[in-house]
């Protein structure tokens, strides 16, 4: 069950996958590339809220350290890495005009799995990219609507890459099978909500005061 009360969930860790489904393998024959997160696009989060990766929302971002995996098995050898994005990195990422770009370098002479990945992609098995990140800076509008928005914009860190089965489900952003990611979103909103209620109820009680203050 979700506390009302929790702290803003800005800094966890929250997974998400864009309706851009634009992974492809290179015909080079080991390098897989896409997209996984994408600007101004408004997704639907959970059926709670909607959310909006504004522009320049990666201008700060920590990219130090991040891998690529699969459906996101952190439990799996990475399959290629970014260290400090440099030039030799096996992960390489940019960001453009759409969004975060990635590039990465598959070992699938050595890697089955990579083999395996680069074949999926090929063949579009395997056609969407997502993203762990965690948020630095948001704002909300209409939180006193059903379907308040959500706008991300400053991204602390991204964590890991990951090639996906399925981007996306119900045209949302979270597979409904990922529950951690669902209560983190969730948790988000009720962080939110519960600030709106607090200064609700600091301007009724400044306009208390003020009436009293009038009255005497």
């Amino acid at each position: 069950m979700m506390l009302k009360n929790k702290l803003p969930a800005m800094h966890e860790p929250e997974r998400r996958a864009f309706a851009m489904n634009d992974l492809q393998a290179d015909p080079a024959g080991n390098i897989i590339q896409g997209h996984a997160a994408v600007f101004e696009q408004e997704t639907i989060i959970g059926g709670w809220f909607k959310e909006i990766i504004e522009r320049g929302a990666f201008d700060s971002t920590d990219f130090k350290d991040v891998i690529l995996s699969v459906n996101h098995d952190l439990k799996r050898i990475p399959l290629a890495r970014s260290r400090n994005n440099n030039a030799n990195s096996t992960l390489q990422l940019q960001v453009d005009q759409q969004g975060l770009s990635t590039r990465a370098e598959l070992d699938v002479e050595n890697n089955m799995e990579a083999k395996a990945l680069y074949s999926a992609v090929g063949r579009s098995d395997i056609s969407g990219m997502s993203f762990i990140f965690t948020v630095r800076d948001e704002s909300w509008e209409g939180l006193d609507t059903e379907l308040p928005v959500r706008r991300i914009k400053d991204i602390g860190r991204v964590i890991e890459i990951s090639a996906v089965s399925f981007p996306a489900y119900d045209g949302t952003d979270i597979n409904a099978r990922d529950q951690q990611a669902l209560e983190s979103a969730r948790a988000a909103l009720d962080s939110a909500r519960s600030g709106l209620d607090s200064s609700k109820d600091e301007l009724e009680v400044l306009k208390l005061r003020n009436q009293i203050l009038a009255k005497g």
